[in-house]
């Protein structure tokens, strides 16, 4: 059912009791509502946080004050860190590259601990991770791909933050910096990269909605890890808690506040719900002087209390069933409402190439935090945007056979697969706990698009009719790809998706845009071109790599990557 809700008060109703485990079901038995596959049953670490980078490798790390994981460094190497509060010499790896061509992983070297950290990816390719934990709180590191050796690591820089860095949310900005936005305690925010002529940049500006949004009661925060959203205008959505705003991040200025979200739900973290912008359709803007509108989706969370209730009784609330749309750029915009299938605290929500919404991973019931969710919500969701019922929106999907609760993550990879791993709601390694040890496994979620009887439907992309396969900004490119039958209607889309910065249960700088189509042609026997225009503005598109699909009757393609500019 969905109600637009101008008031924001509304009723509440908190349920206290635990629901049966949901069963799983044997890898690979279902093409209906897709199906799961266990692709490592160890890659040695947890995966907190992961990156998929633009030569198709994925960037997994989890903390280095866990004690040692599973996977030593290579070469024999150790890590000395005397400030390392579980070992001071350590010669196990915390991050590894994963390459998802061979299924085969590459232990990697990072310094300071990067626990509950974020990042995003600059306009060149290269990862720029931020803050931490201990001797990671300020810390700045990059990885760069290095398809040509595979032999690049960490690099940690001289410059640091200039704030405390843990729980923080990064946002890539049209201007190619990077937007680092709160973290616990820090009621900042702060620009990379720093001036490379100041060694201690000292610019961070405060930011007072992060401090009214915490909730005063110990433990009870439930605005770390805010939701950011860059909007079409070039103004960044913030979402803490319950609340939003407009926010000119180059004036310090709110620019809006947006009506507070219905229903006594916490959304952010402990309470933990997650945030997607929905796919913007660049279809029809003419020349750029219109903006695509932009809708933010917000779903899942916990109810007031559930945290100490969870981490001081081992009481456990039924999480939120709630999901809330806001169309910001309407000129009164108001949250529409919709119920969930199951409750779900700890949810991912990843954009798939077909434009709809994954929902996975995490508990009906308690909240983040060691040992404080039970009942993990096994079954993922599939929620189609675009229809206009929306008792039909939300669908269930084949259930995955491993709970990923506390520190699990998700990320779309450019197969059109979900990579899914992690899940450690213990202080440290735990493989005896019941019923949720720590989980070292990496899984793929394959989406119903991918099985066997759409292979005449899916295009494969032969070639891009783009200098260095560059979408530069209001320009046209033309993709040439391979189709067995071709189905005039719906046709074709080409659609570009940022690949995003997965943890805690939001994908940072995740953002899919539906390029304006000028014209489809056929060039050969089963063969076809598709000339699609450019991101209007920098705004709509940060510049970056980004993931290009064809779509075709609902069936995507392989992506290849592209570089907006």
């Amino acid at each position: 059912m969905a109600f637009k809700i101008k008031n924001a008060t509304s009723l509440l109703f908190i349920f206290v009791f635990l629901i049966p485990q949901t069963a799983g079901i044997p890898d690979g038995t279902s093409t209906a509502g897709g199906h799961w596959v266990q692709l490592q049953s160890s890659i040695g670490i947890s995966a907190m946080h992961m990156q998929v980078m633009r030569d198709n490798k994925v960037i997994i790390f989890d903390r280095t004050d866990f004690g040692p994981s599973n996977i030593s460094l290579s070469g024999g190497r150790c890590r000395f860190n005397p400030r390392d509060i579980a070992l001071k010499i350590d010669c196990t790896a915390h991050s590894v590259l994963y390459d998802v061509t061979t299924n085969t992983i590459r232990p990697l070297t990072m310094q300071s601990d990067a626990w509950c950290s974020s990042a995003a990816v600059a306009p060149d390719g290269t990862l720029i991770q931020t803050g931490g934990f201990n001797d990671g709180y300020n810390k700045l590191r990059t990885f760069t791909p290095c398809p040509e050796n595979n032999l690049c690591d960490w690099v940690e820089l001289h410059q640091n933050l200039t704030s405390s860095r843990w729980y923080a949310s990064n946002q890539i900005l049209p201007d190619g910096r990077i937007i680092i936005v709160g973290g616990r305690s820090s009621f900042t925010y702060e620009f990379v990269p720093k001036n490379d002529y100041l060694l201690n940049d000292k610019s961070f500006y405060y930011l007072r909605f992060l401090r009214v949004t915490r909730d005063p009661n110990p433990g009870e925060e439930n605005n770390l890890y805010p939701f950011l959203h860059l909007l079409p205008d070039g103004n960044l959505f913030i979402f803490a808690n319950r609340r939003s705003v407009l926010f000119d991040y180059n004036h310090n200025r709110v620019v809006r506040e947006y009506p507070i979200i219905p229903g006594e739900e916490k959304r952010n973290y402990p309470s933990t719900g997650s945030s997607v912008l929905l796919p913007m359709n660049l279809t029809g803007l003419g020349n750029g002087t219109r903006l695509p509108d932009a809708e933010v989706m917000v779903c899942g969370g916990a109810f007031p209390g559930a945290f100490n209730l969870a981490n001081k009784k081992k009481v456990f609330l039924e999480a939120s069933r709630s999901c809330g749309r806001l169309r910001v750029t309407d000129p009164e915009p108001q949250w529409v409402m919709e119920v969930m299938p199951t409750p779900r605290v700890m949810p991912d929500m990843i954009l798939l190439p077909t434009g709809d919404v994954l929902i996975l991973n995490g508990a009906a019931n308690g909240t983040a935090g060691w040992e404080n969710a039970a009942n993990p919500v096994l079954y993922p969701v599939i929620y189609k945007p675009g229809l206009s019922d929306p008792l039909l929106r939300f669908q269930l999907l084949a259930p995955g056979n491993t709970p990923r609760m506390y520190h699990s993550s998700a990320v779309l990879l450019p197969d059109g697969r979900v990579l899914v791993g992690g899940s450690n709601p213990h202080r440290v390694y735990d493989f005896l706990a019941y019923p949720y040890p720590t989980e070292l496994s990496l899984d793929a979620y394959y989406p119903d698009y991918m099985g066997p009887e759409f292979l005449t439907l899916r295009p494969s992309i032969i070639a891009i009719e783009a200098a260095n396969n560059t979408a530069s900004y209001g320009g046209t490119f033309s993709v040439t790809f391979s189709l067995q039958v071709y189905h005039p209607i719906p046709g074709i889309s080409v659609t570009l998706v940022a690949p995003s910065f997965t943890t805690h249960s939001f994908a940072m700088n995740q953002r899919m845009l539906m390029l304006e189509v000028t014209a489809v042609e056929v060039v050969a026997p089963f063969a076809y071109k598709v000339t699609a225009r450019g991101p209007l503005s920098l705004a709509v598109a940060p510049p970056g790599y980004y993931m290009l699909y064809i779509v075709h009757a609902g069936i995507p393609s392989v992506a290849v990557w592209v570089q907006v500019k």
